[in-house]
């Protein structure tokens, strides 16, 4: 029998993070830092939307692009927020999870050899969604003294002649970096002159802290049009199951993304969508509830960093950690190991999301206070015997 896999597929490398929750299952004392998803549950309105459609026999397809009053009323959501425009009936795709928009786009706009930049570290499907569509993913190394941001000249240094996509992912999973409008504008200017296409993936846009605002890249001059911006309903309203994100891109991407999705996926959940209608229109102060809670955790863990001497930048956004552990001279895979098998806490090596993450850790603090107080005390455990060796 001929082999019948694919050699683009068996190449790719399975997650980083799973390894670790096989094992965390088994573990019954175990604690997990590793997942990212809200620990509050959907709230009650959003869910009572959703058995609403279900009470009224609302459970056929939809159309391809999706329920054409959650398009309108995402669109009226950009234009409130980021004061950017876009066409609900030509320019909005309700997709199945943010993660499906993101193969989608990459699906819709690459050739064979085309390069798509990819700043590091980041979200686990980004290489592997390019390789699947036949690009070549080229990554940049971020920087801890840049509280990981994506500089110009970084950006300048990775471009070539097969440029085609940029991939921007702030605020950012794993680090919790954002970029900020006066970060972004510089980038615009060199994709507007290098004629590059930016997926901007905002999954994590109303999670940012300090004061710090979301920017999003579409919305800086000229930059609509060549910005497919990827988001959803996951983190900020707590509806990772019900797998439901949207793409807004130019008409001419979003007609090739809408037919891709026509044949793979047909609509998105029919229930999901009704429900998600009742989150844009009325979630807000749910999204500042779970907002503040995250933010006081985040001062939690800073504190509790700065006390073990554990260096760590501020992130201003998402709900995640990266604190370096190399003063220990061991690997991010090491260290987790031997943390999960001596203090049965699993956090997430931070080479699970590029090789230039290699001497971080990614913890989320999407858990409750008590846990990440257990937690931290674990680890302090942990580091203090390391340091006494």
């Amino acid at each position: 029998m001929r082999n019948p896999l694919s050699k683009t597929v068996t190449n790719i490398k399975p997650s980083g993070i799973r390894k670790f929750f096989d094992i965390v299952s088994e573990m019954p004392n175990a604690i997990s830092l590793g997942v990212g998803e809200p620990d509050f549950d959907t709230p009650w309105h959003i869910r009572d939307e959703g058995l609403y459609s279900l009470e009224k026999g609302r459970t056929f397809y939809t159309s391809n692009s999706g329920l054409l009053e959650l398009r309108e009323e995402i669109c009226k959501w950009y234009k409130r927020k980021y004061d950017v425009d876009y066409d609900f009936k030509h320019e909005a795709l309700i997709t199945v999870g943010g993660s499906e928009g993101i193969d989608i786009a990459l699906r819709a706009m690459l050739d064979p050899g085309d390069e798509v930049i990819i700043p590091e570290p980041c979200y686990v499907s980004y290489v592997p969604c390019v390789e699947l569509a036949g690009g070549v993913p080229v990554t940049i190394a971020l920087k801890n003294e840049n509280e990981f941001r994506l500089t110009p000249e970084e950006l300048l240094s990775a471009i070539t002649d097969k440029t085609k996509v940029l991939i921007l992912a702030f605020p950012s999973n794993p680090t919790g970096a954002i970029m900020t409008k006066k970060d972004l504008e510089p980038i615009a200017d060199i994709c507007k002159e290098k004629d590059i296409i930016v997926i901007s993936d905002e999954i994590y846009s109303e999670l940012t802290y300090g004061g710090e605002k979301h920017c999003t890249i579409g919305s800086l001059p000229d930059m609509k049009e060549r910005t497919i911006i990827i988001n959803g309903f996951s983190k900020a309203y707590a509806m990772t199951g019900w797998r439901l994100g949207y793409a807004l891109a130019p008409h001419v991407i979003a007609e090739q993304m809408t037919k891709i999705h026509q044949f793979a996926i047909m609509c998105a959940p029919t229930t999901s969508q009704y429900a998600a209608i009742a989150a844009i229109k009325d979630g807000d102060k749910d999204i500042e509830r779970m907002r503040e809670s995250y933010d006081k955790r985040r001062h939690f863990l800073l504190a509790t960093f700065k006390e073990m001497g554990l260096p760590c930048f501020e992130p201003k956004g998402a709900f995640y950690m990266f604190p370096c552990i190399k003063e220990f001279g061991l690997t991010s895979d090491e260290f987790a190991t031997k943390l999960l098998e001596e203090e049965e806490l699993a956090v997430v090596p931070g080479t699970a999301f590029g090789d230039c993450g290699e001497g971080f850790l990614r913890i989320s603090y999407a858990y409750s206070i008590d846990e990440l107080k257990e937690a931290m005390g674990r680890i302090n455990n942990f580091i203090t015997r390391l340091r006494n060796k």
